[in-house]
């Protein structure tokens, strides 16, 4: 029904924000990974998904639609609601997410609090063909890098600075010159901070 909200943000919380589009505040639902990439910024768009229920009318949102594609694939799961796919975004990336479900990794999806084996089972025998086929494109970091963006990370976190932050820093970095080294790297990721 809705494919997007963009108006001012006037609530935020860890599960859900209200943002005032045009008068009228929307109260959204939203996974910990949407709350960390929300800024603080006055106005935001937020991709969305209407769960009609007999009991209930709830608004989902997300940041990007890739989190967004994944949640309603997560909720056609047999047992996966949308409360459960939530709590999965929450606790993964859309990419680690992506890539626990395409590289049948159960035990990352195990990881998350109230997934069992056979539930994190059935979300790869339901949705791994589906996610290959979905056209859903994950910036994707080759073993290397991945390697080298660790170490970067687990420096810049010894020298006190936030996850987040230092995530969002180096993956900017990766993003734009793919033949740094570690070194550079939290050299660069100074620079932002």
């Amino acid at each position: 029904m809705y494919d997007y909200l963009k108006g001012r943000l006037v609530e935020k919380t860890p599960t859900y924000i209200i943002v005032d589009v045009g008068g009228v505040g929307y109260m959204i639902n939203i996974s910990l990974t949407t709350y960390s990439k929300i800024k603080d910024d006055e106005v935001v768009k937020i991709y969305t998904h209407f769960a009609v229920r007999e009991d209930a009318h709830t608004l989902y949102g997300f940041y990007d639609i890739n989190e967004r594609s994944l949640f309603g694939l997560l909720i056609t799961v047999s047992g996966v609601g949308a409360n459960t796919a939530r709590l999965i975004l929450s606790s993964l990336t859309t990419e680690e997410a992506y890539d626990a479900i395409v590289q049948s990794k159960a035990n990352v999806l195990q990881g998350v609090k109230g997934i069992g084996g056979k539930t994190a089972q059935r979300i790869i025998i339901d949705l791994k063909d589906k996610l290959i086929k979905s056209g859903i494109e994950l910036e994707k970091i080759d073993q290397v890098h991945n390697t080298i963006r660790e170490e970067a990370l687990s420096g810049l976190l010894i020298l006190g600075f936030n996850k987040p932050g230092a995530e969002k820093a180096i993956d900017k970095i990766l993003r734009n010159d793919n033949t740094i080294g570690v070194e550079g790297l939290i050299k660069e990721a100074l620079k932002m901070m």
